[in-house]
């Protein structure tokens, strides 16, 4: 396949080849998509019935694109006698103009075909690829393709019209064109999409970013959304184009669930522009400095969306805070247990973590207060449901035993949790940055209760239950021989002893006891784990270590981002500095943009990183990391109505200015410098 293309508004999103054309693929999802369906998986134009060459793409906006193509084969590129040239854009409804240009002295007269088709696949189902239950139609007028798909009550449309008059069937549409000489046509294609709710009404119609918005007023969206955030002047263009690209990845990811108050950062393109509770929150932490409206967005949905009742099925429980929410048929039919699904251990930590974090950088204390009630009942959740063996722990086992997730942590790959010798651990398992995120969410909750709810009494039970759980994590999860973390504990409270990069969420929390902090961080930064592009996310050497495989041995931006606020947090100001140089280093050979991971060679083997080749990008939380990063190099930090900053820069990055800083404080400004002193490099990569 050529290489891909997408452009993306919140809800909706287009992918194709180089070339604009859509043509289904198993491995990639291409196609027009909104709300987890597919409305075109067929977009393929031809002239005279060949299928055409590509010149150029501008990738112009994250909503807007531009093909350049010619007939024939690329030898003959010199010779064409005609262009055509696709410009798109998404912004609600897919529209497409296209202008045929005539190079001739002469007159031309050719044949101009869309071929379109519609599978409405539930993005399960490609990823599956399984018979739709459901009759697809097509219904043609005179100025107007209409194909339909109908399962029961579930219905989805897609609609094609032209500017320009056109022969429409079935199976698309066709222009005979006579274009005069060095002359010129045009037509605008759109497609419009119905996702259908009671009495025929599309139910996205309550979404004001799911109106249809000109390129002009997605223009205008992004400049206000550009220039709210801080600007960041830097020596080092690496840092600054990521920081930049980030900015504009985060804006496309904007999402709006179809109960939400406002846009939420969706997951990542292409399989997870959707909301997920763990992704946001973690985004919302990172872009905190920069973004912080999202945050306020993302705590009142998901607290809206908070478990009440029990349901195995969707592994829902009371208090928890939700994984996954799915609009497709497969969710609709519960053939997916996706409307919503909570098969995640830790959002309803991160949950708590997240409200404390805002409140600190805004000083929004209604929102803390208006959500007590949810907060106690997360608490709630991380002591009764969370705790399923009864010691103290957070421990996580599927209740769907059909479709369900295996591994309910971030790394949710069914072979990411493993002992150091390979094998499996039985279920429950639990996870040791569970155990952090648990400490951190009960320190930070006591803070609330003591200052904002006004209960210094459940205050001093939550400081006391968090001090009982370091002491007991201390305890069970170190492995003395080694000196480090375990990755989880197993049924019989052994450890699952894998050396992998779990433990820097461990510092990030704050419950590793401070002699042993100096440990982490070696093996952190040490040649198993550190590539010399990011921290692995298993370490090599370990049984089921691949520097390819998913969770066991691939470099996961947001990961490393965390890391470096835990190794910050710690006072390891130049390690931090280390994988921030890393990660920005990495930056400049995907263009700016961090993708979801890539490969964990080592950086003297390969020289650049090693793309992973199914990985989302843009993707939210690696959108996150640079605003992350940089909120840790520059040391930010509130403190009551003030921002400490703090700055410990290596020496190649130079000068940094953050402008506009929005806080409680209003806005303030931070600068730092590097210095050589933050910029030792690991023995392992001076050979």
């Amino acid at each position: 396949m050529n290489p891909l293309v997408s452009i993306l508004d919140g809800n909706t999103f287009v992918v194709s080849d180089n070339r604009g054309d859509i043509d289904p693929s198993p491995v990639f999802p291409t196609g027009l998509f909104s709300f987890d369906t597919r409305f075109l998986s067929k977009w393929e134009l031809t002239v005279d019935g060949a299928r055409l060459n590509v010149l150029s793409v501008d990738d112009l906006q994250y909503f807007e694109s531009q093909f350049f193509l010619v007939p024939g084969e690329p030898t003959h590129y010199v010779d064409a006698k005609l262009s055509i040239i696709r410009h798109r854009t998404v912004g609600g409804s897919f529209v497409e103009d296209l202008t045929v240009l005539n190079h001739q002295d002469t007159p031309a007269e050719l044949t101009v075909r869309i071929n379109v088709e519609s599978d409405f696949a539930d993005l399960f189902e490609i990823k599956d690829v399984r018979e739709k239950v459901g009759e697809t139609t097509a219904t043609v007028g005179e100025d107007r393709l209409c194909l339909t798909y109908q399962r029961e009550t579930f219905r989805r449309e897609s609609v094609v019209t032209s500017s320009a008059p056109a022969e429409f069937d079935e199976h698309g549409l066709t222009f005979a064109l006579r274009i005069d000489a060095h002359g010129k046509w045009r037509t605008r294609l759109r497609v419009e999409t119905l996702v259908e709710g009671a009495g025929g009404r599309d139910i996205r119609l309550s979404i004001q970013r799911h109106q249809s918005r000109s390129p002009e007023e997605l223009r205008r969206d992004l400049d206000t959304w550009l220039a709210r955030a801080p600007k960041l002047h830097t020596d080092s263009d690496p840092l600054r184009e990521t920081y930049e690209r980030s900015l504009v990845d985060l804006a496309a990811l904007r999402y709006s669930p179809l109960i939400s108050e406002g846009s939420l950062p969706a997951a990542g393109l292409p399989w997870f522009m959707t909301m997920f509770g763990r992704d946001s929150l973690i985004t919302c932490l990172q872009s905190l400095p920069f973004t912080p409206e999202l945050a306020r967005r993302t705590l009142r949905y998901l607290a809206t969306t908070q478990g009440v009742t029990l349901d195995d099925f969707r592994e829902r429980e009371p208090g928890k805070i939700l994984h996954e929410v799915r609009y497709g048929e497969s969710s609709a039919f519960e053939e997916q247990p996706h409307s919503a699904y909570f098969g995640s251990a830790d959002s309803t930590p991160l949950f708590l973590i997240l409200l404390d974090e805002y409140e600190r950088w805004t000083g929004d204390v209604e929102l803390v207060a208006t959500l007590e009630h949810e907060a106690h009942a997360a608490l709630r959740w991380i002591d009764r449901y969370g705790d399923l063996m009864g010691n103290g722990y957070i421990w996580f086992e599927r209740r769907n035993l059909r479709n369900g997730l295996e591994n309910q942590c971030w790394k949710d790959s069914w072979d990411a949790i493993s002992y150091s010798d390979g094998r499996l651990p039985a279920f429950p398992r639990a996870t040791c940055e569970l155990q952090g995120y648990a400490y951190d969410a009960k320190m930070r909750s006591a803070r609330l209760a003591r200052e904002i709810w006004q209960d210094p009494v459940f205050a001093d039970r939550l400081e006391r239950e968090a001090m009982e759980l370091k002491q007991r994590f201390n305890r069970d999860f170190w492995v003395a021989d080694g000196e480090y973390y375990a990755l989880a504990l197993d049924t019989e409270g052994g450890q699952v002893n894998a050396l992998s990069s779990n433990m820097g969420h461990l510092l990030w929390s704050g419950i590793v006891d401070d002699d042993r902090a100096a440990k982490v961080a070696e093996h952190l930064l040490g040649p198993r784990l550190f590539s010399g592009w990011g921290v692995r996310t298993l370490a090599e050497g370990e049984g089921r270590y691949n520097p390819i495989g998913y969770h066991v041995g691939t470099v996961w931006p947001f990961d490393n981002s965390l890391i470096a606020w835990g190794l910050r947090r710690y006072g390891f100001r130049h390690e931090a500095g280390q994988i921030a140089e890393a990660m920005i280093d990495a930056g400049r050979y995907f263009a700016g943009r961090l993708p979801e991971a890539f490969a964990g060679y080592d950086r003297a083997l390969t020289k650049y990183p090693v793309q992973y080749p199914t990985a989302c990008s843009p993707q939210a939380w690696s959108t996150g990391t640079p605003m992350l990063m940089i909120r840790t190099l520059l040391g930010l930090d509130p403190h009551g109505e003030h921002l400490v900053v703090d700055p410990a820069l290596p020496a190649s990055m130079g000068r940094m200015e953050l402008l506009d800083i929005p806080g409680r404080w209003g806005l303030i400004d931070a600068f730092g410098r590097g210095r050589a002193e933050h910029s030792r490099t690991p023995p392992h990569l001076t050979d």
